[in-house]
């Protein structure tokens, strides 16, 4: 399993893309993480305009084995939800990396502990 080396990584295993120039990234769930749900079948994402905050819960994912909770790697404001995601939750576990995001968010906090690919793979494999 291979972490893209342009993301950063959360120890609740959630994905941050860079941020664009408007200050929005991309937020998903790593396949370590899709691989340890199994089969994903109902995604419950934040709501464009909701305020998630770094460390703390803003969505669910249900598997065939368990629910899971979402955890915001930042703080900021929703702008916009994977409504594919929605519609086909496998995604998460077909293209944790692509189609399979969950939420963009406008950054206004970005906390310091995120990880590199390599400290997160390190991590994953402990």
């Amino acid at each position: 399993m291979s972490n893209p080396q342009q993301l950063r990584y959360s120890k609740e295993h959630e994905w941050l893309s860079a941020t664009d120039a408007d200050g929005v990234a991309t937020v998903g769930i790593t396949e370590y993480a899709a691989n340890a749900l199994g089969d994903v079948v109902y995604a419950q994402l934040p709501a464009v305009g909701d305020s998630v905050t770094a460390g703390d819960t803003c969505g669910e994912l249900e598997s065939t084995k368990s629910v899971s909770d979402l955890y915001a790697p930042v703080t900021g404001e929703v702008v916009e939800a994977n409504q594919d995601v929605v519609d086909d939750p496998s995604l998460v576990n077909t293209a944790p990396f692509e189609g399979g995001w969950l939420f963009k968010v406008k950054i206004t906090d970005e906390p310091a502990d995120l990880l590199t690919a390599d400290e997160y793979t390190a991590f994953s494999a402990g």
